[in-house]
Parts: structure tokens; sequence; C-alpha cells
């Protein structure tokens, strides 16, 4: 919300709907310019009181319920973008500024490596996490970075993954999951027939392949073992949906393009990647992802 300025015009909620100027009513187009104080009192629960420092004593009053709400909610939200000023700022101080000429010619074009898929999950910044500078990827989040086959028709995620493969020419799709994923907790715990208009439902049914041979291959474990599962096998079950696009498929096969698969543990602070044997995968009939390469860093 905008700080109020001095010389705006607006209706006070003290007033009887006459215009004013923080509780000087205008008269004879003068301006009487007053100001505002607030401060919190800790001998009541209403905490802040409103008062002008010219103005009759009539409209100096407690504020309550709504209105206290929505005067903390202000300060909140200001104290919450200026941090996000004082980050900018400092962006631009230290790395922008210190970088002129790469930024500069960024401004002219992109020319990324990779293409990565993430979860939307706050907690997960493939930036941060795997240090990507500006320009150096692609990226596109949803929830618990899922990819729909081509049959699925249009979305969000396939038309970035067309424009960084077709456009950008990117050489590596690079699907990133997670751990305690609230998207594969809940394709875990729907249920199979339930009619719903839910659209995280509508979405995390993309990966009901990796449900069903989680539910096959860790049927004994507990469910939050078997949603850590589920995590790693949604990421093969979205490797494995690339290949249905025909311009992906035909760039792996030509050995341009390399589909890999991330998985970050937040709670230990560890990352798993692997690559797509696309050979393999091909030799077992596209149902189940064969890799290689497969790192741990830790």
């Amino acid at each position: 919300m905008a700080a109020l300025q001095p010389t705006s015009l607006s209706k006070h909620p003290l007033s009887s709907g006459t215009p004013t100027i923080f509780g000087s009513k205008v008269q004879s187009g003068d301006l009487l310019p007053t100001q505002f104080r607030f401060w919190t009192s800790f001998r009541s629960k209403t905490g802040v009181k409103l008062k002008a420092s010219a103005e009759p004593p009539a409209l100096t009053r407690e504020l309550k319920g709504d209105e206290l709400k929505g005067i903390m909610e202000m300060e909140s939200g200001c104290d919450l973008f200026d941090k996000l000023k004082n980050g900018f700022l400092s962006f631009k101080s230290h790395k922008y500024m210190e970088n002129l000429e790469c930024y500069q010619a960024l401004a002219k074009g992109q020319a990324p490596k990779f293409m990565v898929i993430a979860c939307a999950d706050s907690r997960v910044c493939p930036s941060t996490i795997l240090g990507f500078e500006p320009g150096e990827a692609f990226m596109v989040r949803n929830v618990a970075n899922m990819v729909p086959t081509y049959e699925s028709g249009p979305s969000e995620t396939n038309a970035a993954l067309e424009f960084a493969v077709n456009s950008l020419e990117v050489e590596n799709v690079f699907i990133i999951g997670h751990s305690c994923c609230g998207g594969i907790r809940a394709l875990m715990s729907m249920q199979d027939k339930a009619e719903s208009s839910s659209f995280i439902r509508s979405w995390v049914i993309v990966g009901k392949n990796a449900k069903l041979s989680t539910k096959a291959a860790a049927s004994n474990l507990s469910f939050d073992q078997q949603c850590t599962h589920c995590e790693k096998e949604s990421i093969n079950n979205s490797l494995l949906n690339l290949l249905t696009y025909p311009w992906i498929e035909e760039k792996v096969k030509k050995g341009m393009l390399s589909l890999h698969g991330g998985y970050y543990d937040f709670v230990n602070c560890t990352f798993e990647k692997w690559t797509l044997d696309y050979k393999g995968s091909i030799m077992n009939g596209k149902n189940r992802v064969v890799v290689k390469d497969r790192l741990f860093w830790c």
C-alpha cells in the first residue's frame, strides 16, 4: 500500500463525507496540513491510536477491529517491500553495476544452456541451490515439477519447453524435484475415482503412472516413505513424458539435447543428479526410464 502523502485529497474514515486532508477540511481553497502519528499502546488490546497534531479532540480515538488490522497489515506490508527494495538496490550496486557489460549483453538476447523445470515450492530455488546466474537457465516452475505428455494438449509448461528447445536451442532439460513435496503428497493422497473440480487434482494427475509404480514397488513402506519414493519416480515419469514430444525426441536421438533429473533433499541438504539413457529407455519400450551418470552431491 502506498504511503499517504500530505497533499492527497481523500475521504477520511472519521469525516462525515466531506473531502478532507487528514482531518482538516478544505476551506476557501486553503489546505491545512496536519501530521498523523501512529504508536503502540501497551495498556489495551487495541494497541494503536490515531492522532493529528492540529485536529480537535473529538477526532482523536482508538482504532478497533478491522481498522487496527488494516493499519497493522499496511505497516507489515511496507516492511516486506522495504526488504525487497533493499535487496534490489544491493543487487544493482554489487552485481549489476559491477558486471555492467554482462548485463548489457543479456539485454540484447539470451542463449542459456539449460532449461530447468522445478517445483513452485518457496523452499526450492534452483538459482540459489545450484548457482545459476542470469542468462544461464531458462526456467519454468509448476506444482511438483511435472511435465505432461505431448498428447495432453497445451499448458504453460510445454509452451515453455517449445520455446526453450526450438527457439533458444538449449542443450539440456533438467527436471528438479525435492523432498517434502506437497504436490506429490496430494497425488499420493487422492482417491483414483473421486470426482473433483480441484485445479490441483487436475494437474497432479499428470503423475498418475508414478503413483501406480510407487504403490507397486513400495506398498510395504509408510505413507511418508512412499511419498519420498514417488517424488523421485515422478521425475523419471516426466523424463519419459518429454520423449512424447516429437521435436524433443528427435534432438535427443541426434545427441543435440540431453534430459536430466535432479532431486534436492532440503532436510539433509543433499542433491542427486542423473541423466536419461535414451537408447536404454527406448529398448524398454519407454515404460520405465533407464538412467546413467548418477551423481550424489553432499
